[in-house]
């Protein structure tokens, strides 16, 4: 108390104000913790970030793997004698798909834009048809 006395003597203030100010002092929060709650705050945008990007990757395994499925389901053997015309379309077909990626990634929605965020959770029938695969 004689402190407080002292202390307030030296600065020309009331005991109150400078209890009022201590205790202020003590109840908010200090340096320490604004910058912990900083760095939480960029965790949980980190966090976020990560979980858009692992839902990005997903669609773009589950895309590959259904195409494929597909193609391979869809597509009949050529016999060896349409072999080299079937590869140099094959080219010409690669390149006018890279020219159309190349067109939508600039310019158009990306695949991830166009698919919900708020996909329905998958069935125990879904989940056993996913095993199979």
């Amino acid at each position: 108390m004689n402190a407080l006395a002292d202390y307030a003597a030296k600065r020309d203030v009331s005991l109150s104000l400078i209890a009022e100010a201590a205790i202020a002092s003590f109840l908010s929060p200090d340096a320490e913790e604004r910058k912990e709650a900083a760095i939480i705050r960029r965790l949980d945008l980190i966090d976020r970030r990560i979980q858009r990007v692992e839902r990005d990757v997903g669609i773009s395994i589950e895309t590959l793997a259904l195409f494929v499925r597909f193609w391979l389901t869809s597509t009949p053997a050529l016999p060896e004698s349409a072999l080299p015309e079937a590869r140099a379309k094959g080219l010409q077909r690669y390149d006018s798909f890279v020219d159309a990626l190349g067109r939508r990634l600039s310019k158009g929605p990306r695949l991830r834009q166009e698919i919900s965020e708020d996909v329905l959770p998958a069935t125990p029938a879904d989940a056993d048809e996913s095993s199979t695969r």
